[in-house]
């Protein structure tokens, strides 16, 4: 997104355009999305706003119209944020390191005592060294995930959300074990009261408040210990949001899966009934998500469906949305912005300069212009390494900054972007593999990644592939995989035990 669209949030209203420029991440967060955290290019960390409690982490409990450094964060590498609505906060940095503050009732900053923390602190002691990759809170509790697939929880511990498996609040980091020994967590998501947790293998657990169905295991009864949702085996999710006590889950083959507290028609089912199981999402013109964003401050959800439209539901407003409802925003923190109360954002917000984005609506007119291509038509340049739709979206691509290609051509677009050395071009290439895999195309993408030797995406059709080996196995890409392609499969899958019984 560009810096324009900071506009978007009125607490940024006052900023001086020069400051601007330098921003590269920001985040809104506080009861009424009126305070916020800034990073700069130059690793500097600003804050502003009314400073409940603290959460501003500047060292005092004054409010700011204008930015004022936190100084505890700065050149720290600030990778992300997460908070709370006490609020509280949480910081991550690049290297792994995890800095708490803000309100602290329930523990909630992870340094064995309920003080105020008026200025970041390091979560380190508490954590034992390790390198954090992940972290997520909720209204008063935190957790960290680390490099290796654990999970750290802290805080208030009321209805089981830290899953400890006892009901006390937990003042310092402490080990989730019990159903998650032995497996590797690569999410961690936090609702209200309530934590979820995604496995390497695309299996979901939840623990803590389920008085909606919020956990999604099939019944309303709290959960102290993470507690598998079993209506989910055999669909490999790789993301989840959840809101205030709802929970959205997509999986890898983009399918949108709704389940917990629908009384503002949250879930999408056109109704207003909670559900205490995953619910499929059936909506049509939505068709294949690509993302999903929910906030445990309020009762929203969004979803980037089929071509990249946003579409929301739920509490819009004031209104009770009971179906995804197709908007003319341009992505999910916009949806957020305008309609939900309060307006706070579901992840920290990257930007871009808005003067490219001028170049390139200039850029998108020239390829759009016939004359401009008719006036050197006589010269033609013959090419014929990569197919005629390739270079066409790769010339688009340098045009408009638009990648418009199935999965099944985009492996060859990131072959040419390579050879020019275009990185953000193949960093395209790749989401756009990634979002439109399907079991059908999952060999065909697999052998052709093994061609262009694109080693990542190789790997990740191959796990595509094993999460759905019957299905995969069955279709007639599979079938046209040449000899040497389907040996090494066939070894890769015995390796990772797919052949066990």
């Amino acid at each position: 997104m560009s810096r324009t669209d900071l506009r978007n949030w009125p607490v940024f209203s006052l900023l001086e355009p020069e400051f601007v420029t330098k921003i590269y991440l920001v985040v809104v967060y506080g009861n009424l999305g009126n305070e916020a955290l800034i990073v700069t290019k130059d690793d500097v960390v600003y804050a502003l706003g009314s400073n409940t409690t603290g959460c501003l982490g500047t060292g005092d409990s004054h409010s700011t119209l204008q930015p004022k450094k936190v100084e505890a964060l700065c050149e720290k590498g600030v990778k992300t944020f997460a908070y709370g609505s006490g609020p509280h906060v949480l910081a991550l940095t690049h290297t792994g390191e995890v800095f708490s503050w803000g309100h602290n009732g329930y523990f909630e900053l992870g340094n064995g005592s309920s003080n105020q923390g008026l200025t970041p602190t390091i979560v380190g002691l508490q954590l034992g060294g390790k390198i954090i990759v992940d972290i997520a809170c909720g209204s008063h509790h935190s957790m960290a995930l680390t490099d290796d697939g654990e999970v750290y929880a802290w805080g208030q511990n009321n209805c089981g959300q830290v899953g400890s498996g006892i009901s006390s609040h937990q003042g310092v980091p402490r080990k989730v074990n019990s159903a998650l020994t032995g497996k590797k967590v690569v999410s961690i998501f936090c609702g209200q009261t309530s934590s979820v947790a995604v496995t390497e293998s695309g299996d979901v657990y939840g623990w803590g408040y389920n008085g909606v169905g919020q956990l999604g295991i099939g019944s309303y009864v709290n959960q102290p210990n993470p507690t598998k949702v079993s209506a989910l085996s055999g669909v490999v999710i790789e993301k989840v949001a959840c809101g205030y006590a709802h929970t959205l889950a997509l999986s890898d083959e983009g399918t949108l899966y709704v389940w917990g507290g629908n009384s503002y028609g949250q879930l999408g089912l056109g109704n207003k009934a909670n559900a205490s199981s995953p619910v499929k999402v059936v909506m049509p013109e939505m068709g294949r998500v690509s993302d999903i964003a929910a906030v445990h401050y309020n009762h929203i959800s969004v979803a980037v469906g089929q071509g990249g439209r946003v579409f929301m539901w739920g509490q819009c407003r004031g209104q009770s949305v009971t179906t995804p409802t197709a908007t003319r925003l341009l992505h999910p923190h916009d949806a957020l912005a305008f309609y939900a109360t309060p307006s706070v954002m579901h992840r920290p917000l990257l930007l871009h300069a808005e003067e490219e984005t001028g170049i390139l609506d200039s850029l998108r007119q020239a390829f759009d212009d016939a004359e401009h291509w008719a006036e050197d038509s006589q010269n033609i340049l013959q090419l014929d390494q990569f197919s005629h739709a390739v270079y066409k979206s790769f010339l688009r691509y340098l045009y408009t900054d638009e990648v418009d290609l199935p999965a099944e051509n985009a492996l060859e677009l990131l072959d040419l972007a390579d050879a020019y050395c275009e990185t953000q071009l193949k960093r395209r290439c790749v989401q756009l593999i990634k979002r439109g895999i399907t079991v059908e195309n999952a060999a065909f993408l697999y052998s052709t990644a093994i061609e262009y030797n694109a080693q990542e995406l190789e790997e990740f059709c191959f796990k595509f592939a094993l999460n759905h080996m019957t299905a995969v196995i069955q279709t007639l890409n599979f079938s046209n995989l040449d000899e040497a392609t389907l040996k090494t499969f066939i070894l890769k899958a015995a390796q990772a035990g797919a052949f066990k019984t």
